[in-house]
């Protein structure tokens, strides 16, 4: 590796136009050393989720002062219209067919809008030899990474960035809803080492989160070789196969969890989670069972509900 002190620039890369002729453009950072990798890593393709943009903050004071070897590629808020909407998802105005960024993977540059967004980011993604993605689960979702099982460069990734759990897809079922389009699907499918970081819950910056998600990346670039100091050596982490079927509503109401349950609890197939009331009549509409025995990821806790929503997410140890 040639290690060289951090040249950084910004540019706006422009995504598409909206029907008003205004055009939506994103940040990218590009931090240049010596010769090297190239690194990927991008936040907020869901627009509350705050605290990868704000570990990226952080991260970038801590790069501008070094020397590093490659060129780690930064782009802090993917979805700019998600974001300014304060929405999880981009507002069906823009695109009805596609409200999901992280649905889209690689894009399509005669497609939707969000189709023609990716597509432009994907021409950045693809030169890169590893990729990060960083989210916030919900309120109840264990802190963890997602790769790809069976590649060990990304398997290496989630260990160097140290979360407690490890999450791991099928190589050929990359994602949860199946569909081979979220951003990890995508990029594994190229070839391309990655990782999904969950960094604790939604709509807040929570600075311990922001913190793990700062060292998390920080020590991936040293096991990528792009920072010149050896990876720290994290604790073992907990491998979960993220292939039990997820937990569902079959009728929608107001969904009370079990409270003696939390993320992190194993559960016993065909074990009660929790219940499904209709608010008005206080008639029980579903006894809600885990699907499989494993561990409990993510639960919904005292929210309304509608048919078919996810209400937990079971991990199979292993």
């Amino acid at each position: 590796m040639d290690y060289a002190p951090v040249t950084h620039t910004t540019t706006d890369r422009q995504l598409g136009r909206l029907p008003s002729g205004r055009d939506v453009s994103v940040t990218v950072h590009r931090y240049v050393g010596g010769s090297g990798p190239t690194v990927y890593i991008q936040a907020a393709q869901h627009g509350i989720e705050l605290n990868g943009p704000a570990a990226l903050r952080r991260l970038h004071d801590r790069l501008t002062d070094v020397a590093i070897a490659g060129r780690v590629l930064v782009v802090p808020v993917v979805n700019q219209l998600a974001f300014d909407h304060r929405s999880y998802m981009t507002p069906g105005e823009y695109d009805v067919m596609n409200p999901n960024l992280n649905r889209v993977w690689p894009g399509d540059e005669c497609g939707s809008l969000q189709e023609q967004f990716a597509a432009r980011l994907w021409e950045l993604v693809k030169g890169a030899d590893a990729a990060v993605d960083l989210h916030t689960g919900t309120a109840d979702m264990l802190e963890h990474v997602r790769c790809r099982a069976g590649d060990p460069a990304a398997e290496r990734l989630a260990e160097a960035f140290g979360t407690s759990y490890r999450l791991t897809d099928v190589p050929d079922d990359t994602d949860d809803d199946k569909s081979g389009r979220t951003f990890r699907a995508a990029t594994a499918a190229a070839g391309i080492p990655v990782i999904t970081a969950e960094l604790s819950n939604s709509r807040r910056i929570v600075q311990d989160a922001v913190a793990a998600g700062v060292d998390g990346i920080q020590n991936l670039l040293r096991e990528r070789g792009v920072l010149p100091e050896e990876p720290e050596s994290k604790p073992s982490q907990t491998v979960l196969r993220n292939d039990a079927e997820p937990v569902t509503a079959s009728e929608s109401g107001l969904f009370e969890s079990r409270p003696d349950i939390t993320v992190g609890d194993t559960v016993d197939a065909g074990e009660r989670l929790g219940t499904v009331y209709e608010p008005a009549s206080f008639e029980q509409q579903q006894v809600v069972p885990a699907t499989e025995r494993g561990v409990i990821f993510s639960i919904a806790r005292e929210s309304v509900v509608v048919k078919g929503e996810r209400l937990a997410g079971i991990a199979i140890p292993g």
